[in-house]
């Protein structure tokens, strides 16, 4: 391992998710590993895309050990906030956790999906989307427990990837970069 990784468990099986209705008002908890079984139950998460100068995105490749979608690459970091946890603090706790970067979170949209992984279980989840932006030359220290590999792509190379090999890639990714690209396409440029 070198100075820009290290081992942390910052996500357990058992930890409660914030169960949510349609209109994301909170409306109990349960064990992220319930949450996740079967055809999953709706709970809130978050998307979060980190940028660089050049406009470039950090994708990492989820760890092995991921109950879901384990090597899949993956926007540059998603979780869920904690009950009480407001989710632009979660954002930011998680891109620490994972990332080693601090970010100031900028919300962009939220949606629903769900989508499932073979006989494993399913991501049912009601997902903020948000911006973050990091200086020029910022090196992430990756988490291992988390992150199995992590590269900067530009928006052109990561619209080539999706098209030639999308199941490469998380389903959350896939949904939520189109709407990036159509939406958001001043935010997610390259910084003058």
């Amino acid at each position: 391992m070198n100075a820009a990784e290290r081992f942390e468990v910052v996500s357990r099986e058992d930890e409660p998710l914030i169960l949510v209705n349609g209109e994301d008002e909170p409306v109990g908890t349960l064990a992220k590993s319930a949450c996740h079984d079967g055809a999953g139950v709706l709970h809130r998460a978050f998307s979060l895309f980190v940028l660089n100068a050049a406009g470039e995105t950090l994708l990492q490749r989820r760890q092995r050990s991921k109950r879901l979608w384990p090597g899949y690459w993956a926007n540059s970091c998603c979780s869920h906030p904690r009950p009480g946890e407001e989710t632009s603090a979660a954002v930011c706790r998680r891109a620490k956790d994972e990332l080693g970067l601090a970010v100031r979170p900028e919300f962009l949209f939220k949606f629903q999906y769900r989508a499932a992984f073979a006989e494993l279980g399913s991501e049912f989840e009601l997902c903020s989307v948000y911006l973050g932006r990091v200086a020029d030359g910022a090196v992430p220290h990756i988490n291992r427990a988390e992150i199995a590999e992590w590269r900067w792509v530009g928006a052109a190379a990561l619209d080539r990837e999706l098209r030639e090999a999308p199941g490469a890639f998380a389903p959350w990714l896939t949904l939520e970069w189109p709407r990036l690209r159509r939406d958001y396409a001043e935010r997610i440029a390259p910084l003058p």
